[in-house]
């Protein structure tokens, strides 16, 4: 099991609660340790939450048992990582792989090969905590927790803005103005249960936007999500009239050079609290991206 230990600061007594939620615990996980078999200790002893710890005492977390899951089956093909600790793992997903299992694709997706992954490293857990996702055919950064403490930590963090994604993409036309904010709610289109629209009833989602290059038929552009509603990009990208190249969904699948949506996470940013520092990750642009790039943009 998963043990974590924290030295008590100050000079006046503080709840052993205070000390672990100063750590990232939140209320939420702490019920799961209550709950499901975690311990809490203090110097060693076990506790309860409302106990009083003195400076210079240790408050000790043992994270509770995490079943793995027999809906998601180990698969060993190869898996790209760009990152690694005990806590963490950022893998580069390519085009073409879901993220998670379903019924169309139960057996090699991202979240498949993560657990082979897991295995093979003799992981204490091999449930595979996916924090963010994408879309099947887009590429890019995907950030995994090994253990849902740090999974509930990576929660907050999106909630509260701190995690962030950086996209390159290439939409048709010429996007006008360069730098700009798009904030408009999305939701489901009437009459489908896969595409997504621009809705005055749809959930609140901002996209920001800066134009990297540019000529009369292809905008390469960086963005950024201050959200993560599903198909975020591809639906606010057609809404200001310039969809995204190959984007059957929404757009035309025309594009000689590419053959999905051209859209990629190229950077991937967290705060890692257990070693006190940001981790920065970059996903290499796919080939079929800078082919695009170098037939519609540069040429």
């Amino acid at each position: 099991m998963t043990h974590f230990a924290w030295r008590v600061t100050g000079d006046s007594p503080i709840h052993v609660r205070t000390v672990l939620m100063a750590h990232g615990v939140t209320r939420t996980f702490l019920k799961q340790v209550k709950f499901h078999g975690g311990v809490i200790t203090l110097d060693g002893q076990e506790v309860r939450v409302i106990a009083m710890a003195q400076p210079g005492q240790v408050v000790g977390l043992q994270l509770p048992p995490e079943p793995t899951n027999p809906n998601v089956v180990a698969s060993f093909k190869p898996l790209e990582i760009l990152y690694e600790d005990p806590h963490f793992l950022v893998v580069n997903k390519p085009a073409g792989m879901a993220s998670v299992p379903s019924h169309l694709y139960p057996d090699d997706t991202l979240a498949n090969r993560v657990k082979g992954h897991l295995i093979t490293i003799q992981a204490p857990s091999t449930v595979t905590h996916i924090v963010t996702r994408l879309d099947r055919e887009t590429s890019g950064a995907v950030l995994f927790a090994k253990h849902h403490f740090a999974h509930s930590i990576l929660d907050k963090q999106l909630k509260d803005g701190q995690l962030d994604k950086r996209y390159i993409a290439l939409a048709e036309g010429q996007v006008t103005p360069t730098h700009q904010l798009i904030d408009a709610p999305i939701g489901r289109e009437p009459g489908s249960f896969i595409k997504r629209t621009v809705r005055d009833d749809g959930r609140a989602a901002q996209t920001e936007l800066w134009v990297r290059g540019q000529t009369h038929a292809a905008t390469l552009l960086a963005i950024k999500l201050h959200t993560g509603r599903t198909h975020q990009i591809r639906v606010h990208c057609r809404w200001i009239g310039h969809p995204l190249i190959g984007d059957w969904l929404y757009g035309k699948q025309t594009n000689p050079w590419i053959h999905r949506q051209a859209l990629h996470c190229a950077r991937l940013r967290f705060f890692q609290p257990f070693l006190d520092e940001w981790v920065t990750c970059y996903a290499p642009l796919p080939q079929d991206m800078a082919a695009v790039i170098e037939h519609e943009i540069i040429n």
